[in-house]
């Protein structure tokens, strides 16, 4: 369907309702969080990215800290990755907080440490997909674009009635022709709040499209277990990983395999008297 085609069946009187209904209860029920209180790209880049999939709360505190440690691009770009994965502990899939330093280091390098603002330029950088590349304007700039996440999806096919397998384009659409003129940002921070607050995934029974599976035990479980102990510490060697996580059901070596893949960790010859093999954070300082 095309967006003329959703315009054509889409009332003005039942656009201007939707979009009093959703400011109504944001005028309401506001919340506050310091990525509000700023237009600066970066930091709005930096808690676009640490609230994917991660509770507003938590993520709170974490982006105060971090801003504190890394105010600007360059300044993440040069730090150390066990000083990035040491202060994104807690906020889970470190491999996020990887991709972000890896953006950073791209922005000096193309931008000059200045964070674009233009979504075909951001969706280029690590770690920012079809959502964040316009939710990063948005927020920063006020740009006036539509961007869709799981909150914004449920909310459009349980207002609008529509069904759940809805193609994407199609809500991409909706939300286009939905989004007030020159207002942006206060429509996207309205849609989060009414999203989280009141029309919830267990009100409507409306599922996200991807599903986190149940985490205590899980492979991403023991890969953080790890991690976080590399983070540590100097180095472990394989001999004390195996002895910790040997019981591991979906292979410690597949694991350590995927973390050197992925550029968190390394795997070195032991230069001590013991010998052997160790693994530790991979730490390739940007210069």
């Amino acid at each position: 369907m095309t967006r003329t085609m959703i315009k054509e069946k889409l009332s003005e009187e039942a656009v201007a309702i939707f979009r009093e209904k959703v400011f109504d209860f944001y005028r309401d029920n506001r919340r506050s969080f310091p990525w509000r209180e700023t237009t600066d790209r970066y930091a709005v880049m930096v808690s676009e990215i640490m609230l994917q999939q991660t509770q507003a709360e938590r993520v709170r505190e974490k982006f105060k800290a971090w801003m504190e440690r890394f105010p600007d691009t360059w300044s993440l770009a040069m730090a150390s990755q066990r000083e990035v994965l040491t202060l994104w502990s807690g906020l889970g899939y470190n491999s996020r907080g990887q991709r972000l330093q890896a953006c950073a280091k791209m922005i000096v390098e193309r931008y000059d440490g200045i964070v674009p603002a233009s979504p075909l330029e951001l969706i280029t950088l690590p770690g920012i997909g079809e959502y964040t590349c316009r939710s990063i304007p948005v927020f920063a700039d006020n740009l006036g674009v539509a961007a869709v996440d799981t909150n914004v999806r449920r909310i459009l096919i349980h207002e609008f009635c529509l069904p759940e397998e809805t193609p994407k384009a199609d809500i991409q659409s909706l939300a286009e022709i939905l989004l007030p003129e020159g207002r942006s940002r206060d429509w996207h921070n309205a849609l989060m709040d009414y999203g989280a607050q009141y029309l919830t995934s267990r009100r409507t029974g409306i599922r996200p499209l991807t599903k986190q599976s149940k985490f205590q035990g899980s492979k991403r479980w023991y890969r953080g277990r790890l991690l976080k102990e590399l983070v540590a510490a100097e180095y472990m060697t394989l001999d004390e990983a195996e002895e910790k996580y040997g019981s591991c059901p979906w292979g410690l070596t597949e694991i350590i395999a995927g973390l050197v893949r992925e550029g968190l960790v390394e795997e070195t010859d032991n230069l001590g008297p013991q010998g052997g093999k160790v693994l530790r954070i991979r730490d390739d300082q940007y210069h």
